[in-house]
């Protein structure tokens, strides 16, 4: 049995989930466990994590009782402990070290720690991770609303010939200076600049369809700009101050899903026909769920401060994606 552990937030979850789904479609038997929530790491933190997997709608998860949990790891006692370090059990663990592992998909008896934000792992299944990933509705009927308005304006921007883009800019955790050290530094105002150019080029060289008649019929959108960049952030009060595109490209800031609703930002962002994220797994599934065929998807060259950017690795492991450093080059 595979045991995968649940921990962290929303877009770490989802990537352990996937890797769980990605064992059960390699029939292995696997089971996540959820007693990070409830465990000592938990405990005085500044912002306690739940179970977030649990807002999408019907989510099929099977989880792992304490014995076979205790079967592959010894238990967590003191006892147990002791008899780990003195060698009187043998324990089936496995925890992620690097960006990925070449072995860990031929585990069959394993309890596996780790992230997994590399989509190697399951890109095969990201199809049927967007069936399953389905989104609640509002908690907030105005933000319920104001979401319905967003997909409305969306389909809009498409059928008229403008290409809508989302774009993600964590802050509010990011900026704490244990964190700063860590993940600071990496998506500066050139990467966005940058991501900016590479979906333009990569747009351009594509092509897209001719507009509609409708599109040719209004005369207020003849002028239009071809670009709309919408833009989520946790800190919506310096988004507002930014202005991405030229001058007459519109511009919109998502503000209104708070609180239980946050996760709908994610479903708002896979809507547009291009995504640029932050080194945040939030922002990767948005790009992720995206199911157009031709969509753009940029990130950031690496992930954390301490990622050594090797180019042939991060091609190959990162298929698809538009990589883009600090400086805003496309590397």
């Amino acid at each position: 049995m595979i045991i995968v552990q649940l921990a962290g937030g929303l877009g770490n979850q989802m990537q352990q989930y996937a890797l769980y789904r990605k064992f059960m479609s390699l029939g292995v038997e696997a089971k996540l466990d959820a007693s990070w929530f409830d465990s000592a790491a938990q405990r005085n933190v500044y912002a306690k994590r739940t179970l977030e997997l649990s807002y999408f709608k019907e989510l099929p998860m099977e989880f792992c009782t304490a014995d076979e949990k205790k079967r592959l790891t010894g238990g967590t006692g003191m006892a147990a402990k002791l008899s780990r370090k003195l060698g009187i059990i043998n324990t089936k663990e496995f925890t992620e070290t690097g960006m990925y592992h070449d072995d860990l998909l031929s585990k069959k008896d394993c309890y596996i720690k780790g992230y997994f934000a590399c989509e190697k792992y399951y890109a095969d299944i990201l199809p049927e991770l967007r069936k399953l990933y389905v989104f609640p509705e509002a908690v907030d009927k105005t933000a319920g609303e104001k979401n319905e308005e967003f997909a409305r304006e969306v389909a809009s921007d498409k059928e008229t010939g403008v290409t809508p883009v989302s774009i993600h800019i964590r802050r509010g955790d990011y900026l704490d200076p244990e964190n700063a050290a860590l993940l600071g530094g990496i998506c500066t105002q050139e990467y966005y600049d940058g991501a900016v150019s590479a979906v333009r080029t990569a747009v351009g060289a594509a092509g897209k369809a001719a507009p509609t008649a409708k599109a040719a019929s209004e005369a207020n959108r003849s002028a239009a700009a071809k670009f709309h960049f919408y833009i989520f952030s946790d800190d919506a009060e310096y988004v507002q101050k930014l202005h991405f595109g030229e001058q007459n490209e519109q511009n919109t800031v998502v503000y209104w899903n708070n609180g239980r609703d946050s996760l709908l930002d994610m479903k708002l962002m896979s809507l547009c026909s291009a995504n640029i994220v932050a080194n945040s797994t939030f922002s990767f599934w948005g790009a992720r769920l995206n199911p157009a065929q031709n969509k753009v998807m940029v990130r950031p060259s690496v992930h954390k401060n301490t990622q050594v950017y090797d180019p042939a690795q991060m091609h190959e492991l990162w298929q698809n994606w538009i990589l883009v450093d600090p400086k805003g080059r496309q590397v």
